[in-house]
């Protein structure tokens, strides 16, 4: 079983594209600390590249930016690659499954997009509420 759990900090704004199909993928990293301090009394921290496609891309993209925190569930995935000097290097990269954004409101301030009203279509006409009428039956309860 590959499966993964990790929550952390975005480290940049997530950076959407398409691919050639048109299918959405979000490329974003993510800095987590690890549970002890070093001998010096520094926490030590992972960073780890994440993939995000479709729907989880377009999802992240419009809702995180950097220093958000996520909770990220998914697999890992390791590929060969050659860089500009020829050397083979591997990569590790986790591809989301799932993604729970837990920075709250509060930390957010100040950020139009989170704190802004909804604004309503122009050209949908204004909705009229419903009237209640009383309802009133004296006949026979049927149970």
């Amino acid at each position: 079983m590959n499966k993964v759990f990790l929550i952390g900090n975005l480290t940049r704004d997530p950076e959407l594209t398409e691919t050639a199909g048109g299918v959405s993928v979000c490329h974003f990293a993510i800095a987590v600390n690890r549970n002890y301090t070093s001998s010096d009394g520094e926490r030590q921290t992972d960073f780890f590249n994440v993939t995000a496609w479709r729907g989880l891309a377009d999802t992240v993209a419009r809702y995180t930016k950097k220093g958000n925190k996520v909770a990220v569930t998914g697999s890992v995935q390791i590929r060969n690659y050659e860089d500009n000097q020829g050397v083979r290097r591997t990569a590790v990269d986790v591809i989301a499954q799932d993604i729970e954004f837990l920075t709250t409101k509060s930390e957010r301030s100040g950020d139009d997009f989170y704190d802004a009203p909804a604004a309503a279509p122009a050209s949908a006409p204004a909705k009229k509420k419903p009237t209640l009428q009383s309802f009133d039956d004296d006949g026979d309860i049927p149970f």
